[in-house]
């Protein structure tokens, strides 16, 4: 077991990091602004998996291959580099979004779900109907999105890896007991520290979002400074 004094110095630590801004942020908070916090949310989770298995992938040794491999590391270094590129040039490109108000909300008047199956009980059932059903989009396929966002944009993050094995071994003590379970004991404190700052940044972000759906300047600069933000990281993970 670690230590409580330990564990305390590492918690100080992950705050740290976890508030300095970075690819994930940035990513994270676009996500939520533009689509809302059940998409942020979805994109905290690929983030969290992500961690997982970098942390697991320490565990095992893969950073030290890429450290003795450079060019492992350039190819995933590069990849990752393209890939923040391509997110920050579809964020410039998208156009203003337009989120749905909530229930109650904005002086709209939003049938209740039971007024809505009453409605749906009351009215037969036509070719029409069912056509226009079949056709509703898929609400889970912006989520996929999402979580996919989140996952690639860490796991193809090789110094998100190389962090964790810098990292996770200073707080490690073979005296204190098996070097496996304080490995997963600290991986365990880095993922529920991590998911609580994205659920954070999530949800601040998603608030913000009914105001700017009613400022179309905000919207523009939003998308150019978060494109921006993330061409720069792409930059400077290529050049690193």
């Amino acid at each position: 077991m670690i230590s409580a004094h330990l564990l305390a110095v590492y918690v100080a630590a992950l705050f740290v990091v976890y508030a300095v801004p970075g690819p994930d942020m940035a990513m994270l908070v676009q996500t939520s602004i533009a689509r809302g916090a059940r998409s942020g949310f979805a994109a905290a989770a690929g983030l969290g998996l992500s961690r997982a298995i970098h942390v697991t992938l320490s565990a095992c040794g893969m950073a030290a291959l890429l450290r003795s491999a450079p060019w492992l590391y350039d190819a995933v270094r590069y990849v990752g580099a393209v890939y923040l590129a391509w997110v920050g040039i579809q964020i410039f490109r998208s156009p203003g979004f337009a989120l749905p108000v909530a229930d109650g909300q904005g002086g709209a008047c939003v049938a209740g779900p039971t007024s809505t199956a009453s409605a749906t009980a009351a009215a037969p059932a036509t070719p029409a109907t069912r056509t226009a059903a079949a056709e509703a989009p898929d609400t889970s396929r912006p989520l996929r999105a999402a979580f996919v966002k989140g996952l690639l944009t860490n796991l193809l993050n090789p110094k998100a890896l190389l962090f964790c094995s810098v990292l996770l071994p200073q707080f490690v003590r073979p005296d204190a007991g098996p070097v496996a379970l304080q490995m997963v004991e600290l991986g365990v404190v880095l993922l529920a520290i991590g998911f609580c700052f994205d659920a954070l940044y999530a949800s601040g972000a998603a608030r913000i979002a009914g105001w700017m759906r009613a400022h179309p300047l905000a919207q523009t600069l939003q998308r150019w400074t978060f494109s921006a933000a993330l061409i720069g990281f792409a930059l400077r993970l290529s050049l690193d």
